[in-house]
């Protein structure tokens, strides 16, 4: 699950985000003082930071600049009432990752979001081959074997399979399944993720109905265990 920090100290417009993205099943922490999310930022393992600009105790800019000089390299969406061309390129010199100015489209900033942790997710490295029980599977020949004879998978099982192993022992959503696997302009229903996910567990687990590695996790998604 994405863990997605938000630093603004107006509490309506922090209160409608949390509910917002929360509805997406992201983890979502909170802080409307400057100084205090800084210090939230350096301490949390975070997928993304969402930044307001004018902030108590220590703005945005320099919440973002401090953390770059740390070294600390978690996407930066900066939020703003400002809209002159002069602090949006301000922002973004200070090591933002992008800019969105007040009034803002929730719809739009979702959209923004989750092309930042796109971004991410494809960073972290993909394994290429796995081996757990009797099965043994090359990613990157897209070859499959069970107790040494071959396993036939789809494209798209090789693809599910791959995200769950790159996360594995962690709860994979599916809406992160059909985002990463299907895409964000067209993809089907969270019902063709338990399909695939069915059909999965019948080909690697030796109980299917009592499985071992592709587990479900009640109202979150997925987690592969070796």
């Amino acid at each position: 699950m994405y863990r997605i920090l938000i630093i603004e100290d107006d509490p309506a417009i922090l209160k409608g985000l949390q509910a917002s993205l929360e509805e997406e099943h992201y983890r979502i922490l909170t802080q409307g003082d400057g100084e205090k999310g800084y210090q939230l930022a350096q301490r949390e393992n975070l997928d993304l930071i969402i930044l307001d600009l004018m902030l108590p105790s220590k703005n945005g800019e320099d919440i973002c600049r401090d953390l770059r000089r740390k070294g600390i390299e978690t996407p930066i969406l900066m939020l703003t009432s400002k809209s002159d061309e002069l602090n949006k390129v301000l922002g973004l010199e200070l090591g933002a990752d992008d800019y969105v100015t007040k009034p803002f489209s929730i719809r739009e900033l979702k959209a923004r979001i989750k092309a930042h942790l796109r971004r991410g997710s494809d960073r972290k490295k993909k394994v290429e081959v796995l081996s757990f029980s009797d099965v043994h599977i090359d990613f990157r020949k897209q070859e499959a074997t069970k107790q040494n004879k071959p396993l036939k998978l789809s494209a798209k099982e090789f693809e599910i399979m791959q995200l769950l192993v790159q996360y594995e022992g962690e709860v994979v959503t599916r809406d992160l399944l059909l985002n990463e696997v299907w895409g964000y302009e067209i993809f089907p229903t969270t019902r063709t993720v338990d399909n695939y996910i069915l059909n999965l567990r019948k080909k690697i687990e030796y109980d299917p109905a009592n499985p071992k590695h592709l587990l479900t996790m009640h109202k979150s998604g997925y987690k592969f265990v070796k």
